[in-house]
Parts: structure tokens; sequence; C-alpha cells
């Protein structure tokens, strides 16, 4: 039996990336010579990756994203991200003990993202999170991004794992797409960047906290197998919108 491979989502999902991405975006409208998109307005624009999030910071100030500008836009912004990825990002409260609960329980970890990859690579070592991950993949890793299945399914391929014994973990409708895409059970946190309501999207569980995934991830596991969850405290079973399933 393959090891069981957990995939995560980066932005609102395992890191808090939202300050110095927000700061990035500002940044480049006052370039442009415009106001800067407030922080709780923002901060559900991120997610999609640097073009999207500049197209929605445009719109957002009434301008007309052009395709030309556009592209100029969001070679700035990656350059000024870059050099200040990790000033303010910080991992989701948790996250760390998860992570190695999830290791020591034999999973194999891996990173889908539509960040670039040696993006996601620079945060994830910056913030000493990157060598617990079997494989991190970006919007450019395999000419593909999130929702497409492709994606998800490579990344737990490169992850050395198998889909059928998979699990995608993300915020968002984007992160459920790909997972409900590619035939895998998907997990949602409610703390990340989803302009709708996580429990609206019928992702298979919903969490609060990283101190609940790795129950949750097992008993999805053990629900793939056919067999009954053991050891796993009910509490740690938040919500299923799947009532059968429960």
């Amino acid at each position: 039996m393959a090891a069981p491979t957990v995939v995560f989502d980066l932005d609102g999902t395992l890191v808090d990336t939202a300050p110095d991405l927000i700061a990035t975006l500002n940044t480049i409208l006052a370039g442009e010579g415009l106001p800067p998109v407030a922080f709780a307005a923002a901060r559900n624009m991120v997610g999609g990756g640097a073009r999207a999030m500049i197209e929605r910071g445009l719109t957002a100030e009434g301008v007309i994203p052009v395709a030309a500008r556009t592209e100029r836009l969001c070679g700035q912004f990656i350059e000024h991200y870059a050099a200040h990825i990790a000033d303010h990002s910080r991992p989701f409260p948790g996250v760390e003990a998860a992570l190695d609960a999830l290791i020591r329980r034999g999973c194999r970890l891996a990173v889908c993202t539509n960040k670039l990859e040696w993006l996601a690579l620079k945060l994830l070592g910056a913030l000493g999170l990157a060598e617990r991950f079997a494989a991190i993949c970006g919007a450019d890793t395999f000419g593909v991004q999130k929702p497409d299945a492709a994606i998800l399914h490579r990344t737990v391929g490169r992850a050395g794992g198998h889909s059928d014994r998979a699990i995608m973990v993300g915020d968002s409708i984007t992160d459920i797409a790909v997972a409900r895409a590619a035939g895998i059970a998907v997990i949602a946190v409610d703390f990340g960047y989803s302009e709708t309501p996580v429990a609206a999207l019928a992702p298979d569980r919903i969490v609060s906290s990283f101190a609940h995934l790795p129950e949750v991830v097992f008993t999805l596991l053990a629900r793939q197998k056919g067999e009954s969850p053991q050891n796993v405290n009910p509490q740690f079973t938040l919500w299923s919108p799947h009532l059968d399933e429960s």
C-alpha cells in the first residue's frame, strides 16, 4: 500500500502571506498613481497568482486591465515581492506541529500552489518549512494551474505518491475545484482567503485549526480504504456536508 500523500495549498492555507502580497500590490498601484486597496478587500484577492491579483487590484480601482500593462506590472510585482517575501508572512498557528504529526504517521507531504515554483520554494525556505515537503509545485512547474486536475495529479506523482491515496488541503474554491476534478478528497480550512464561506463550497471536511488536521486526514484516508477509523477522537471530525459519510 502506497504511503498517503497530503497536498497543501500555500497562500491562505499553510502561510498567511496576505501582508506581504498586499503591500506589494499597493506598491505597484502607487507606482501607477493609483490609491491603495484596503487590506480587508485585498485579502480575498490572494491565491490566484500575481497576474490575477494585479488584474483584480486594477479593477478595484476602476481601471480596465490591459494585457500589456498587466504583463509589465506583473514583472514589477514579482521582483518586489521576491525581495520582501517573508517580511511579515508567517505560517498559520499549528502548521509545523501538524506537518510533523503527519510525517510521523507515514504521510508524504507536497505543496500545489498557483505561485511560481521558485517563489514558493523561497518562501517556504525562508520560513523553515521547505524540507518537510517531498514536492513543491507551482503554476509554472507543469505548465498548468489549479483548478486543472493535471497539476494536482502530477504534484502527487512528483512526491512519490498515488492519487487514490491522496488528500488535498486548501482554503478556496480553486483548491476544492482542483480536488474534485482530480477525484481527490479535500479538506478546507476556514481561516484563509476565500470570498465565499468554505461551507458553501462543499469540501469533504472543514477544519478551523491545524491542531485538528491530522485526525481529520486519517479519518478520510481510512474511509478511502473502506475501514473504520481507529483511535480517532470524534471531536476532530468537525463538519461534513456529506451527511451520508459521517
